[in-house]
């Protein structure tokens, strides 16, 4: 029975989420710590952007092929999910550390470190054995005696129950923590904490999660109705009432502009470089079909 094998491409992919989920929660663990950039813990946050830069960058590579500048590929490019994660996590790269906008990035390579161990590692290094004709026969009607699952077997079917049931609560998770990445960097402008250009930019990437993601749309739709409760509520001051009103009617007129969308996504898509591959991600071409959450 031939061993299984990955690819390069796949390899280097894989590479890249390892990097950002390790060196993402080194960085957050660190942060949590109260620990200081002298120390070295800004590298950290870098080698986690390497990583998912470097993931993406496969994954684009094998879904649009050779970069072309024309009016079709860009227009097809922009509109996919992989593309928009990948321009956010160059943005992020070259900014200066914000710890949260790690965690969508950090949550999405947990999913895919823990399917490549699934899909390829497990299978190469305990490769199922072909059993030898005629043995474990059964005396009546030659099938196969069952045998009890290996160790290994045990362990990639948990992992891949655990990758299921988990996979919506991520996404959902992600989502909010979006939401709550859009809050920091709006206030962080205000605060001449970030870059003025930070929530402009994020702003116009949740624009387009939100047409595409629902989990995405549930999380606003859901914060929005807490914050309308609060702000009715008698105890809020009428000034807040009135700046909350102003800035959901400011996004409300943004995320309402018409997008010309070449190939809208499909009923249940709209979830970026963690799904497909969650769930049933093949041992080698995870890397080469852009999965999408």
């Amino acid at each position: 029975m031939a061993r299984p094998s990955a690819s390069t491409p796949h390899l280097i992919w894989a590479a890249g989420h390892f990097l950002c989920f390790f060196a993402g929660l080194r960085y957050l663990a660190g942060t949590l710590m109260f620990a200081t950039s002298s120390g070295g813990l800004s590298r950290w946050y870098t080698a986690t952007y390497l990583g998912a830069i470097i993931s993406y960058c496969v994954v684009v590579y094998k879904s649009f092929g050779v970069p072309q500048l024309n009016k079709p590929y860009i227009q097809r490019a922009l509109m996919d999910e992989n593309v928009q994660y990948l321009f956010l996590a160059v943005y992020w790269f070259m900014s200066k550390p914000i710890f949260i906008t790690l965690i969508p990035f950090v949550t999405f390579s947990l999913f895919h470190v823990l399917t490549f161990l699934r899909t390829t590692v497990i299978p190469i290094i305990f490769p199922s054995a072909s059993p030898a004709p005629g043995v474990n026969q059964a005396a009546a009607g030659g099938a196969p005696a069952a045998q009890p699952a290996a160790p290994p077997a045990k362990i990639a079917k948990f992992v891949q129950g655990w990758v299921k049931a988990n996979y919506d609560p991520a996404m959902r998770f992600v989502a909010y923590a979006e939401v709550a990445i859009f809050a920091r960097v709006l206030f962080g402008a205000i605060l001449f904490r970030n870059s003025l250009m930070a929530p402009l930019f994020y702003a116009h990437f949740l624009r387009l999660r939100f047409y595409m993601s629902s989990f995405t749309r549930a999380a606003f739709q859901h914060v929005k109705s807490v914050l309308d409760g609060y702000t009715q509520h008698q105890s809020c001051p009428p000034v807040v009432r009135k700046a909350y009103l102003t800035l959901t009617d400011l996004i409300s007129r943004y995320a309402s502009s018409v997008l010309s969308v070449q190939n809208p996504p499909a009923a249940g898509a709209g979830q970026p470089a963690a799904g497909a591959a969650a769930a049933n991600a093949p041992a080698a071409g995870a890397a080469g079909a852009a999965p999408r959450r």
